[in-house]
């Protein structure tokens, strides 16, 4: 009975502090392992998520400091790779019209697909590695919203743009010329009638998109496991087919300037590179202001 009346003091005593405004003192029970024991063992513990130590816990349960940045490094480059020599082959392969498995032929849908699947597997393979960014503007949000060390940023941007060249080398290498001289190898462009302002609008809005989800379900415990693969995705795959008429659908700089630089074709780099920044911020800052405080419970 006296445990039961406890709780019930302690729940009130917690709800008027919150109506007060005033951040809730957890109370710990014997058998919690209360006492300073328990609070040596938070704060170790805080130390460890990021808040005020040198490991930050980042996206996917992963953690990344000075003992194996090297590998987190290396496995952005590889993810990134994957990404741009999978999306933009198949890309190049619909601006040829090259057949597949028959008489069809690769389409818009299918680029879609190909960025998204290919994310989902990245994901999957290296998202407790290194957080499975694959993006500079993702890298950059996280950073913004202290969910990744700015120490580390020039690194994971440098492993990014590595992987996207190396990966738009691989699809010319591929395909052969024809990709480089009439598909500039995938790079996106602003379509015809389209100018750059509305090019960047539609890449602010559709990374603002795919960011929110990869901030909703790679960073907040609150989020089912094992959908964060499938969801940013599908994500990736929604916002390529929604800009694709419009810009190409980029959503990341890497995987502009990737194949930019090997086909040497610069037009409206400046679109990609801030566009997919502005929308990339201002989700992460909008979901660490607004949904993260949110509880469907309450």
């Amino acid at each position: 009975m006296s445990d039961r009346y406890s709780s019930e003091e302690e729940a009130r005593r917690l709800s008027e502090e919150r109506n007060r405004g005033e951040k809730p003192r957890v109370m710990r029970s014997p058998r919690s392992g209360g006492g300073s024991e328990a609070l040596g063992q938070d704060s170790s513990q805080d130390r460890q998520n990021g808040e005020g130590g040198n490991k930050p816990s980042g996206t996917y349960g992963s953690s990344v400091d000075s003992s194996n940045i090297v590998g987190a490094a290396v496995a952005e480059l590889i993810g990134t790779f994957i990404l741009i020599f999978t999306g933009c082959a198949v890309a190049v392969a619909a601006i040829l019209q090259r057949p597949t498995a028959g008489p069809g032929i690769y389409d818009s849908l299918a680029v879609a697909l190909a960025f998204g699947l290919a994310l989902v597997a990245i994901v999957a393979a290296i998202g407790h590695i290194s957080g499975a960014h694959v993006n500079p503007a993702v890298t950059l949000a996280l950073a913004a919203t202290k969910k990744f060390a700015w120490q580390y940023v020039p690194i994971y941007i440098a492993a990014q743009l590595v992987g996207a060249l190396l990966g738009a080398i691989a699809v010319w290498a591929i395909y052969g010329d024809p990709s480089r001289e009439l598909a500039s190898v995938a790079a996106t462009f602003p379509t015809e009638g389209v100018d750059d302002l509305r090019a960047l609008l539609a890449e602010i809005l559709v990374t603002f998109i795919l960011v929110f989800v990869i901030i909703s379900v790679a960073t907040d415990d609150r989020a089912p496991a094992g959908v964060a693969p499938l969801a940013v995705g599908f994500a990736l795959a929604c916002g390529v087919l929604i800009a694709g008429p419009v810009t190409g659908g980029s959503l990341n700089p890497a995987r502009t300037l990737g194949p930019m630089i090997v086909a040497f074709d610069f037009t409206a780099v400046w679109v990609y590179i801030v566009g997919p920044v502005i929308g990339a911020l201002l989700a992460a800052l909008a979901y660490d202001r607004f949904a993260s405080q949110a509880d469907a419970s309450e």
